[in-house]
């Protein structure tokens, strides 16, 4: 931890040495909710977002706040390892070639629905994915667009990985949007001491519109889940049929950044709202990926109770898309990639803003979260597939 804010009503604890002021006064507004508990913890690649900071952890007593976990909920990362020991650049470009032709990237969609068998079951009443069930049948196994990716890495060992970054798409944006509007409308009837301005409506978890977000909310964690794990067996898919070589693929690290849950810290049992943030209890592995060209790191959590046992989700954006494009110069950021020999897809201005110059520092980002983690792998990148 870098250091202690103790100026509003609860402290907030930072992992990183600097802070742009509107992700910090966000931190400040949720540190000044009447039902945050204990702290508030921000990781080190912690960034402004819509009402809660990117890279954010809040607890809450007996209340949920949609935007806390955010548009893309259930977003995350899913990495394999593999037993491959070499793997040419010609090889690469067939499996990039035929994941293109598999994958649907950006907005596209299946052209007709996938099996039902790869949705997850449903369990309760659950209005939004009703209604969205079967849009959401042509969407799992797709990318979606941003900072979404499908990369191909080389550990420390020499072995093979490939990662999957991505989310619950369309579904997780239709429950998250339906239920902050409810948020929004309850909390003008109410009066809420919670100004409409900071973006942080919330839903108490003793009424129906709190659990019936918190059921739809978690069967979107599990739709994404289930989206990563699709286009993970299109990626073995890939190499199978363009590498020539028996290759095994170990058990996946599949895990989210944007959700909500019950957990138990500092004695009570609250809602921990982990909004670009990775859970880190002791022991367990997680993924922190890096920006398009530099390292990804394969992480066991500490526990640390600090962080409400959680760490970043990645290296984390210093820059935005739109200030990215205008500023970064694009021949040095496709230099910095070729001189590295890694396919990648900078092709032009518009994808500046998934261009590394756009990110933070991911060792330095690593560096400053080194009492939440202990690093067991850093995969370095051959290839990149965006969104």
């Amino acid at each position: 931890m870098q250091k202690t804010i103790s100026t509003e009503e609860i402290p907030i604890k930072l992992w990183l040495r600097d802070m742009e002021e509107g992700a910090l006064q966000q931190a400040r507004n949720l540190a000044n909710l009447p039902f945050a508990y204990h702290h508030v913890a921000i990781m080190p690649d912690a960034h402004f977002g819509y009402g809660m900071p990117i890279g954010g952890v809040l607890a809450t007593d007996a209340v949920i706040i949609p935007n806390g976990v955010g548009v893309d909920i259930g977003c995350g990362m899913c990495a394999v390892k593999t037993s491959l020991q070499t793997i040419e650049e010609q090889q690469i470009k067939r499996v990039l070639k035929q994941l293109r032709a598999t994958v649907p990237l950006g907005f596209k969609h299946h052209n007709k629905p996938q099996h039902h068998s790869l949705m997850p079951e449903a369990k309760g009443t659950l209005p939004v994915i009703e209604k969205e069930f079967k849009n959401a049948t042509t969407q799992i196994g797709t990318l979606g667009g941003g900072n979404h990716f499908i990369e191909i890495q080389r550990g420390q060992d020499g072995l093979i990985w490939f990662m999957v970054h991505s989310g619950s798409r369309n579904l997780g944006y239709q429950v998250a949007n339906h239920y902050n509007k409810r948020a929004i409308s309850l909390n003008r009837q109410w009066k809420s001491s919670v100004p409409p301005s900071w973006q942080l409506a919330y839903l108490p978890m003793e009424g129906e519109d709190g659990l019936s977000y918190f059921r739809e909310m978690n069967y979107c964690v599990d739709f994404a889940r289930a989206n990563r794990m699709v286009m993970c067996k299109r990626i073995e898919e890939a190499f199978l049929e363009n590498i020539t070589a028996n290759i095994n693929f170990e058990q996946p690290i599949n895990i989210a950044h944007n959700y909500a849950a019950r957990e138990k810290h500092f004695g009570r049992d609250v809602y921990i709202h982990r909004k670009g943030a990775t859970r880190a209890a002791g022991g367990e592995k997680g993924i922190i990926p890096g920006s398009q060209g530099s390292s990804s790191y394969i992480v066991s959590g500490r526990g640390n109770p600090e962080s409400f046992h959680s760490c970043s989700h990645g290296a984390g954006r210093k820059m935005g898309r739109k200030e990215a494009r205008r500023e970064l110069d694009l021949e040095q950021e496709k230099r910095r990639l070729d001189e590295k020999k890694i396919l990648h897809s900078i092709r032009g201005r518009q994808d500046l803003d998934e261009a590394a110059g756009a990110y933070k520092d991911i060792e330095t980002v690593i560096e400053c979260q080194n009492d939440l983690v202990d690093v067991l792998d850093i995969l370095q990148p051959l290839a990149v597939i965006k969104g």
